[in-house]
């Protein structure tokens, strides 16, 4: 008989899910249990059931395609593995009882940083112990990169995929040391480089890093709910999880590989204000709509807050949030939800500093303002500038741009513009909602800004063209 600390604990653990969740854990642990199918069990009715990694990768394997890359497979087995119950020396165990199942589900997916932080050290490392920055990272990386597969595979990328967006395998490495790039030591310094991958770290600072790092957690989340297709589809579906990726329109059949790779979306999505996470829409591709500066404008004034991204010449992927619809005016524009990211060769976001209020500005056809587009700094010093002479660019930022602390982004302060994306974040503007037809003013923001400086209103709302439909198969 199970002893009473034992059956406690194992109560407690199963009492956090519901009835319906409670019958899918047992019909995952059972499928995993009755294929592991040794002769031994089956001749010894009496003995409980238990999972082997074996069964943990059989089925994987079973389909035709693994739902999680076999490293992850063997992370989690390690993980169930690392969990004590009482009166057992479980760590000799190869086999994991139903007890270890459960309060394995339990911790990493309802418990708290303290929780998870023991199994996540044995999913990190085997042998428990101070881990090595080399250790995180290789698991963080595993992580990345199951999430990507697993989401893939279950067809739960919301229209984006691996062939409409740049290869991924950048991107996990750059995600994983940007999360990374979070450990501290107790003393409050971040080792970095080579420095990182050699450090010690022991058990309190792995927590204090999963604790501050939500994505560890979510990720963790999503691997384990689609990887081994448990509780998947119940309603504690929280919104990291079902806005980890935003739906993507505008790009299905047009033979669009996006700037973006599918770990940079992530990243990207989770620091945009949440109203805003649950829908992307390409509004701009200098592949698909040419590389003209009249034509930018024309896609993309008016039309609620945006992402811009760009190509420099040298391969460096960087870009910015526009919290507002880009308006053709002289003067800056935007609130402090705007930032600048960069995508490559690192990946990271950079959020305002209080110090100026120059969020974002688009002027073009005037003699006196510089015409272009800018986010961050001041004119002739921006953090991010498009010359309105489509093609040049500077991101002058020495040694950090004022706005948004962000440093230089291109290879070079003055780059040559190589690729350009703009993505309509979140629902669209009602102002754009009369099915979005153009007028004459909305191709030729010169003109529009004439009439803005004289004073008058736009007035062609008659002069409309029809807009490309939205297709709505995309999810």
């Amino acid at each position: 008989k199970m002893g009473n600390a034992e059956s406690n604990a194992y109560q407690n653990h199963l009492s956090r899910f519901l009835p319906e969740e409670q019958s899918d854990i047992d019909g995952l642990f059972d499928a995993l249990s009755g294929s592991s199918g040794s002769a031994g069990a089956k001749n010894a009715k009496a003995a409980k059931k238990t999972v082997t990694l074996a069964a943990l990768q059989a089925r994987q394997s079973a389909h035709t395609r693994e739902p999680l890359p076999e490293p992850m497979t063997a992370r989690l087995y390690s993980g169930m593995k690392s969990i004590d119950l009482p009166g057992k020396s479980s760590g000799l165990s190869e086999q994991i009882a139903k007890e270890q199942f459960v309060i394995f589900m339990s911790n990493l997916l309802k418990g708290n940083a303290d929780e998870k932080i023991s199994i996540i050290m044995r999913m990190i490392a085997k042998t428990g112990g101070p881990l090595k920055g080399k250790q995180i990272q290789e698991f963080t990386e595993d992580l990345i990169t199951s999430v990507v597969h697993v989401l893939s595979y279950r067809k739960e990328l919301k229209g984006w995929s691996l062939e409409n967006t740049r290869d991924s395998s950048s991107g996990v490495k750059a995600l994983a040391s940007e999360l990374l790039s979070e450990l501290k030591l107790p003393d409050g310094t971040k080792p970095v480089g080579s420095q990182l991958l050699e450090t010690n770290f022991d058990q309190g600072v792995i927590e204090d890093w999963v604790y501050r790092v939500p994505q560890i957690s979510v990720f963790l989340s999503v691997v384990i709910r689609q990887g081994l297709h448990v509780l998947h589809s119940l309603p504690d579906q929280t919104n990291d999880i079902l806005n980890l990726v935003p739906h993507c329109k505008g790009i299905k059949g047009r033979g669009v590989v996006s700037l973006f790779d599918i770990p940079a979306i992530i990243y990207i999505n989770s620091h945009l204000p949440a109203e805003m996470q649950h829908k992307w829409q390409l509004l701009f591709s200098s592949r698909l709509h040419g590389e003209s500066f009249s034509q930018l404008c024309a896609h993309i004034v008016n039309k609620g807050p945006c992402l811009v991204i760009i190509r420099d010449l040298d391969g460096f992927l960087f870009g910015g949030f526009a919290s507002h619809s880009w308006e053709v005016k002289p003067q800056f524009q935007g609130d402090n939800r705007c930032f600048l990211f960069s995508v490559f060769p690192t990946l990271a976001v950079y959020t305002y500093t209080g110090y100026n209020d120059h969020y974002m500005y688009l002027n073009h056809g005037q003699q006196t303002m510089p015409n272009g587009l800018g986010m961050g700094g001041q004119h002739g010093y921006f953090g991010l500038w498009i010359d309105s002479d489509y093609g040049k660019g500077h991101s002058k930022a020495k040694p950090r741009c004022t706005t948004y602390n962000s440093p230089q982004l291109s290879a070079k302060e003055d780059f040559t513009l190589d690729a350009m994306e703009v993505w309509a974040v979140g629902d669209a503007p009602e102002s754009a909602g009369r099915k979005g037809k153009k007028s004459i003013l909305d191709v030729d923001p010169q003109a529009q800004a004439l009439l803005e400086m004289a004073g008058k209103s736009r007035q062609s709302e008659g002069l409309r063209e029809p807009m490309e439909e939205d297709e709505d198969g995309d999810d």
